[in-house]
C-alpha cells in the first residue's frame, strides 16, 4: 500500500512533511506558526504528484520550448536555464525547488519573524527584523541576517544523497533561492575533479540507479587519499567555475572542500572566513 502525504508535528515545534521520497523539515519562529504549517501542509498534498506528471521531461536536459505545468517544475526549468553550455537536467533542482515551493505557500498570507523549509539539507529560509538563520557548511557555522541577500542553501558531493560527477567531499553554496543554490552546488562539485586519475572510482550511473538522469555518465563512488596539489588542482577548477557564478550574479558565495583543503568565495562577513581562502 503506498501512503499519501503525511504530515506531523515533531521535537522542537517543528513539522516533517513527508510523501514518497520527499522528506521536508519546517520551522517557523513568530504568532503565524500554526498557520505557516497548515499553508505548508496543504500545498504539499500535490507536490510529489505534480512532479511524476512530468518526470520523463524533468529527467532530460531542456529543450527551447520545454515547458512544464507544475509550479515546481517550472521552478526547476527556470533555475537549470541560467546555466548554458553544460549537462544538467531540471532534476539538479528538485530538492531546492520544491523547499522553495513550500515557504511560498508559507509566506503568502503570512509574516512569520523567521521560517525554513529544509529539503535533506537544500533549506529555503526567511527572516526579517532582528532575525537570523545559522547553517552548517563545510568552513563552520554559517550565520545570514535580515540584511544579506541570501535565502538559499545547498550542499553537494560525491558522499552525498545524489550522485555526483567531481570529488569535493562538500560544496556549499548560498544563493537567492534555494534551487538556485541546488543546481549551482551539484554543478561546482562536479567540476571539482580530477579526470582519469587512477585514484579516483567511477561507474555508470545507471548502474547506481536505472532512472538517473545521468545516463551512463560516469559518477564518483570512491576517493582514494589525494597529495597537495592534486587537491589543488582539483579545487581550482571548482573555484573557476563558482567564481563565474558569482560574477554572473547566479549565485551569492561558495565553500568548496575536498580531503582537508576547503577555498571560500565571497561568503558573508558573519562566518569569519576570507575571500577565496
Amino acid at each position: 500500500m503506498t501512503l499519501g502525504p503525511q504530515a506531523t508535528l515533531i521535537a522542537g515545534g517543528r513539522l516533517h512533511l513527508h510523501h514518497g521520497p520527499i522528506d521536508l523539515i519546517i520551522g517557523v519562529d513568530g504568532a503565524d506558526r500554526q498557520a505557516c504549517f497548515a499553508a505548508a501542509t496543504a500545498r504539499f498534498q500535490t507536490v510529489l504528484t505534480e512532479l511524476t506528471s512530468e518526470l520523463q521531461t524533468l529527467r532530460r536536459p531542456l529543450k527551447a520550448d520545454t515547458r512544464f505545468s507544475s509550479p515546481v517544475a517550472t521552478r526547476m526549468a527556470r533555475t537549470v536555464r541560467a546555466h548554458r553550455g553544460v549537462f544538467v537536467t531540471p532534476m539538479a533542482a528538485v530538492a531546492g525547488a520544491v523547499a522553495d515551493e513550500t515557504l511560498a505557500a508559507m509566506l503568502q498570507d503570512h509574516a512569520p519573524d523567521k521560517a525554513f523549509v529544509n529539503n535533506g539539507g537544500d533549506i529555503a529560509f526567511h527572516i526579517s527584523g532582528h532575525a537570523s538563520f545559522k547553517a552548517l557548511g563545510p568552513a563552520g557555522t554559517i550565520t545570514i541576517g535580515a540584511d544579506d541577500r541570501p535565502r538559499g542553501i545547498a550542499t553537494s558531493g560525491w558522499q552525498g544523497r545524489s550522485h555526483s560527477r567531481g570529488i569535493a567531499d562538500a560544496v556549499t553554496v548560498l544563493a537567492t533561492k534555494a534551487a538556485e543554490a541546488d543546481v549551482a552546488a551539484t554543478l561546482i562539485a562536479n567540476a571539482v575533479d580530477l579526470p582519469g586519475h587512477p585514484g579516483v572510482t567511477r561507474c555508470p550511473a545507471t548502474e547506481l540507479n536505472p532512472d538517473s538522469d545521468l545516463g551512463d555518465r560516469l559518477v564518483t563512488t570512491n576517493v582514494a587519499p589525494l597529495g597537495k596539489a592534486e587537491l589543488g588542482a582539483a579545487l581550482d577548477a571548482g573555484q573557476s567555475v563558482a567564481r563565474q557564478m558569482i560574477e554572473s550574479g547566479l549565485i551569492e558565495s561558495a565553500v568548496l572542500s575536498c580531503q582537508g583543503q576547503t577555498r571560500t568565495l565571497y561568503l558573508p562577513a558573519q562566518i569569519g572566513a576570507p575571500a577565496d581562502a
